[in-house]
Parts: structure tokens; C-alpha cells; sequence
């Protein structure tokens, strides 16, 4: 019998120490598929228990900590995940750690993100697309001296890069990369700006009927890529357009 636990612990370590180097290599690539094996490697080395999540918390302390590294979506589900596990100590380094989180919440004008990075780390997705519209809104307010609730498109220009882009993480690193601007923006151009394309295709319209907000609007993971955030406000077609069309994604390519 100590013979097969031997062999059997044996037979875990090595699947996990090659679940591992799987996850390393395919992390030097970033498109949807190898995002997708990854996520999926990482659920399985989670669920080799104890032994797979210290592996886990370890690599994300790793790239937490190197400077030179961009975190990703699937950091975002380690993390996810861990803060669910079972052993205390993980829960204790994470506490410690990352009680704020794991994005950098960077902002032109010190705006306070910290409710936003909260809510979607609790993947309180409707919640967040409310605060998240309230933030850019506080962030017009500063920068054109006005009180509005709402944004114009000459607005959106104005708007800093370094802002969209730390909504933009907190979005996707949360949602498995799922939501997003930039995702938003992905799919846009993939639809050829066809706004009607793009509507159906994030699922803010079904059989060519827009959906009714906020009942009509899918607040979980289960929605499709780009469904979230929903910036209400933000949906006619000159404010998205501006949107999508900023000087952000322009300055992210150059620096990725």
C-alpha cells in the first residue's frame, strides 16, 4: 500500500511539474487560445490541491513583483482562484499582499479606483459598470471644469490614457479577459466598425432588439467577450466611436 501512495504522489508530482512548464511556455503567448489553455491549466494545477495552489501563489507573487512584467488575465484567475482555497497561510499572503489587489491603479488626476478594482474582484460586475461610469464622469469633471453627469464625444479625448488603461485592466484582468474596453475595441475592428455587427456581437443587441437595461444585460462571466463594461451613457455611436478610437490603444501597442 506505501508502495502505490509513493507511486501515486510521485505520478501527481509530475503531472503537476509538467502542468507548470506548460503554463510557462504557453504564457510567452497572448492570443485567445493560448489565454484559454492557460486558464484552463491553471483550474487543473488548482485542483492538485494544497501542493498546486502554493505552486500558484508562488508564480503569482512572481510576477506581481518583477517590474518588467505586464500581468495578465490569467494572474487575475490565479488570484480568483486562491482567494477561494482552503488553506489559511495563502489566504494570510494574500491578505498581506494583495489586499488591495493586483492592478496598479494609476490615474492623471488621483482618482481613487479602489472601489472599482473591489467590486470586480468580487466579480460584482453591475456594480462596478456603475462605478466605472461615475469615475470617468469625475474624471471629465476635473479635466473640463464641469458638473455633468454624463459625457459628450469631445470628452473622451481629453480623457488621460494612463486612466482608460487602469479601467481597462481592472476589467480584464477580473474577468478571465473577458470584458473590457480594449476588448470592446478587439471586436469592434474585427466587425469592421460595422456598429450593428458589434452591438449583436457583445450581446447589447439580441435578434436585432437592443436589450433593456439593466435586466436585458448579462452581469456575469457567462456573457459574451466585450458585453462588459456597459457604460450606458456611452452607447451612442460618437461618444463609443471616440471611445474606441483613443490615443490609449495606440500607446499600449507601442509599449507591448
Amino acid at each position: 500500500m506505501a508502495i502505490i501512495n509513493f507511486n501515486n504522489t510521485f505520478m501527481t508530482i509530475n503531472i503537476l511539474d509538467k502542468q507548470l512548464n506548460q503554463l510557462d511556455e504557453s504564457s510567452q503567448i497572448l492570443d485567445d487560445m493560448s489565454i484559454a489553455f492557460q486558464l484552463t491549466l491553471v483550474q487543473e494545477i488548482y485542483d492538485q490541491g494544497f501542493n498546486g495552489q502554493q505552486k500558484l501563489l508562488k508564480k503569482l507573487i512572481d510576477h506581481c513583483s518583477d517590474c518588467k512584467y505586464s500581468i495578465t488575465c490569467v494572474d487575475g484567475f490565479i488570484f480568483e482562484l486562491l482567494l477561494k482555497s482552503n488553506d489559511m497561510t495563502i489566504i494570510h499572503v494574500l491578505n498581506e499582499r494583495y489586499s488591495h489587489g493586483i492592478v496598479s491603479m494609476k490615474s492623471a488626476c488621483q482618482i481613487d479606483y479602489l472601489p472599482l478594482q473591489k467590486l470586480l474582484i468580487n466579480q460584482q460586475f453591475q456594480e462596478a459598470d456603475q462605478v466605472t461610469q461615475l469615475k470617468l464622469c469625475e474624471l471629465s469633471q476635473i479635466l473640463g471644469n464641469h458638473s455633468r453627469q454624463w459625457l459628450y464625444f469631445t470628452d473622451i479625448f481629453e480623457l488621460p490614457a494612463i486612466d482608460l488603461h487602469t479601467i481597462d485592466m481592472l476589467w480584464n484582468i477580473y474577468s478571465r479577459g473577458l470584458f473590457g474596453l480594449s476588448m470592446q475595441r478587439k471586436i469592434w475592428l474585427s466587425s469592421n466598425s460595422d456598429w450593428e455587427k458589434f452591438w449583436s456581437k457583445i450581446g447589447w443587441k439580441v435578434n436585432n432588439i437592443a436589450c433593456r437595461y439593466p435586466k436585458e444585460f448579462q452581469w456575469n462571466i457567462t456573457a459574451p467577450a466585450g458585453h462588459l463594461p456597459l457604460l450606458n451613457q456611452l452607447r451612442g455611436v460618437q461618444v463609443m466611436s471616440a471611445l474606441l478610437s483613443h490615443s490609449v490603444w495606440t500607446e499600449v501597442l507601442k509599449n507591448h
